[in-house]
């Protein structure tokens, strides 16, 4: 046993669900409009510069995915059929599902429109089982809303979400504390939530490959080799995560940021990167309804050296175009670089309630 767990394993055992809703914004498309059904169909920016912002699962099929170029994916898939976002109408939806959440728990922190964590270890109806509340949710979902949404449950929110991708789409998993060590020590390490294509390739090749390799290797190799993370990857390759679900979190800012398989000298390529953060960094704003005033860039360089640039304007980010524009302003002037960029992340804060009068709200700068 690591440092932790007997602490752990006395402490009562919490039952936690994370509830994602399948294809959320495409499949309220497709819902809204028959002619969309079964049909491979991507939300979001048809232009040139366009990012897909959701992707139906028939576009799934091709290799179409979020985040994803819009030049791409109609390359992917050439009968893509590209549809404006509604986010008025995903707002209400998510609204609709919230409702359903809040008939068993208080306890439900949003990460999204389409997700969020609930702890139903004490529940409104006193249902004993955590598996029967997630069946009882999802049921619920597809009577209010005809969407379907799939959930994992476990013991803590990494095993909660990582099981909600297991049985994908309209389906649940569950993963118990007695079933917890072995599932994660079978566990691709690229399958780790919070482990991207960058960090997996760099602990292939530091021999980690599974969640068994991670644990292998003790917390100062970890925290040499990962920085800040190394602790994070410690403790859940040990099945500890004692993260409480927060559903009254103040949140000072929201960011994404990506390592490069490849470091980075070409403005252009740089440019493109933004694309996609902006558009999750939007996304989680959207889910929070929230904005805000302040931009944050990050730049590591091939040499782990970081730099942050940032700018605060007088009215707030009226959405994803606006600020990867606003980002790229402050990406301009560190081209050329002298060294290889290796990551680049977006924040926003100065954060303030994303109000119906906020000019601009229902435009998606996707398009």
């Amino acid at each position: 046993m690591g440092p932790g767990d007997a602490n752990r394993s006395s402490a009562p055992t919490r039952k936690i669900i994370h509830v994602d809703m399948d294809a959320f914004y495409a499949s309220v498309e497709q819902r809204d409009n028959p002619q969309l059904r079964g049909k491979p169909v991507a939300v979001g920016g048809s232009a040139a510069r366009g990012v897909v912002a959701a992707a139906s699962y028939e576009a799934r099929a091709f290799g179409v995915h979020s985040a994803m170029p819009s030049v791409t994916a109609k390359r992917k898939c050439p009968e893509l059929i590209f549809v404006p976002p509604r986010f008025e109408v995903y707002r209400a939806v998510s609204g609709q599902i919230r409702e359903i959440f809040a008939e068993h728990t208080d306890l439900i922190e949003p990460l999204s429109l389409d997700e969020a964590y609930l702890d139903v270890t004490v529940n409104r109806k006193s249902i004993p089982a955590a598996t029967a509340i997630a069946e009882t949710i999802r049921a619920r979902i597809k009577e209010v809303t005809g969407l379907n949404a799939s959930a994992g449950i476990s013991y803590c929110k990494f095993l909660a979400k990582t099981a909600s991708d297991l049985n994908k789409p309209n389906g649940q998993a569950v993963i118990t504390p007695r079933m917890g060590p072995a599932f994660i020590e079978a566990l691709p390490v690229k399958k780790f939530h919070g482990v991207g294509p960058a960090t997996a390739a760099k602990m292939a090749r530091l021999g980690i490959a599974t969640g068994a390799d991670l644990r292998a290797k003790s917390l100062d190799f970890l925290q040499q080799h990962f920085g800040k993370s190394g602790a994070w990857y410690y403790r859940i390759a040990r099945g500890i995560d004692e993260r409480p679900v927060e559903p009254h979190r103040e949140r000072k800012s929201i960011g994404a940021e990506d390592t490069f398989a490849i470091d980075i000298f070409d403005f252009g390529k740089a440019r493109q990167e933004l694309e996609p953060l902006a558009a999750k960094v939007w996304r989680h704003c959207e889910g929070r309804d929230l904005s805000g005033r302040t931009v944050t860039l990050k730049v590591k360089y091939a040499d782990f050296q970081q730099i942050t640039r940032s700018r605060t304007r007088n009215a707030p980010i009226t959405g994803a175009i606006d600020l990867e524009r606003f980002a790229a302003d402050l990406l301009a002037p560190l081209f050329p670089p002298r060294k290889g960029i290796r990551l680049i992340g977006v924040t926003v804060s100065s954060l303030e309630a994303y109000g119906p009068d906020l000019i601009g709200r229902r435009q998606l700068a996707l398009l």
